[in-house]
């Protein structure tokens, strides 16, 4: 039987184990929600989810703590995604466990990733010395949210997205700061900035805020949200060329950042937003 988010930690109470467990990751099944999106076969889009890991701490030989942040990039081809408390219990799990140094704690996290996510991933770490170099920045592109429009649909509506099929294709970047969606188990709210870069019929910008806006009450993981909003614009608009990305605030001190695209082979900036 396969992992179902309702058998995950999720919504219950944990036991904080402080020595290496691995068996403490949660996977889930993409395409469960990829069925509900008519996604069979090969995807209309590649991409990653690029997941910060601010709270992560182990033992040296000599039983120091040491602390450094990880960055795990995960392909959206993977079978599975992670399910983000059962990450965290895992990354715990290495509190009192001692290490040989950042490199025997490195190839811990890859092999036990790519078993959980069932693909190989790529996993950075950020140590001590070098927290000084991490920048922030925000996503470019034309803001949304400088709009004045009324909202009495906080659901997800398709039939808000449109394009004029007149005029001559755009080459455009369009942001917002006002994605927020909730746990689809807990219904803890997620916030979010997305930004789209599509090459195609010109999107109708106010059609396109209140559609992001409509998941402020929708029930969905982080790499769901995206991968509804590239479908829905896909077939709504009929972009020659899109790319859907999501920088979602942290909590349990990690962050989930996903990206889809058909069109852009290097995976986008991985800068730290101010809400993150």
């Amino acid at each position: 039987m396969s992992n179902t988010p309702d058998l995950s930690p999720l919504g219950k109470t944990s036991a904080y184990q402080t020595s290496y467990a691995p068996g403490l990751l949660f996977p889930i099944a993409r395409q469960a929600k990829r069925d509900e999106l008519q996604l069979t076969g090969t995807m209309p889009f590649f991409g990653v989810d690029i997941w910060n890991a601010y709270e992560l701490s182990w033992l040296n030989l000599r039983g120091k703590p040491q602390v450094a942040i990880a960055t795990v990039t995960a392909p959206a081809e993977s079978p599975n995604i992670i399910e983000s408390k059962s990450f965290k219990l895992y990354l715990n799990s290495f509190n009192q466990t001692r290490l040989a140094g950042p490199d025997a704690l490195l190839a811990l996290l890859k092999a036990d990733l790519a078993k959980g996510f069932g693909a190989p991933v790529h996993v950075a770490l950020t140590l001590q010395d070098a927290f000084g170099t991490l920048k922030m920045g925000e996503l470019d592109g034309l803001l949304l949210d400088r709009l004045d429009v009324e909202i009495d649909r906080y659901t997800p509506s398709p039939a808000l997205l449109r394009a004029g099929r007149a005029g001559a294709p755009v080459d455009e970047t369009l942001v917002s700061h006002l994605l927020k969606s909730n746990c689809l188990v807990t219904g803890q709210p997620d916030w979010a900035s997305v930004q789209v870069r599509y090459v195609g019929p010109q999107i109708e910008q106010e059609g396109l805020l209140k559609y992001l806006i409509g998941f402020r009450e929708h029930n969905e993981f982080h790499e769901q949200c995206v991968e509804r909003i590239f479908m829905d614009i896909w077939r709504q608009c009929a972009p020659q060329k899109l790319a859907v990305y999501a920088r979602y605030t942290r909590r349990g001190g990690l962050d989930i950042n996903p990206w889809r695209s058909n069109f852009s082979g290097a995976p986008p900036s991985n800068l730290r937003t101010a809400r993150q």
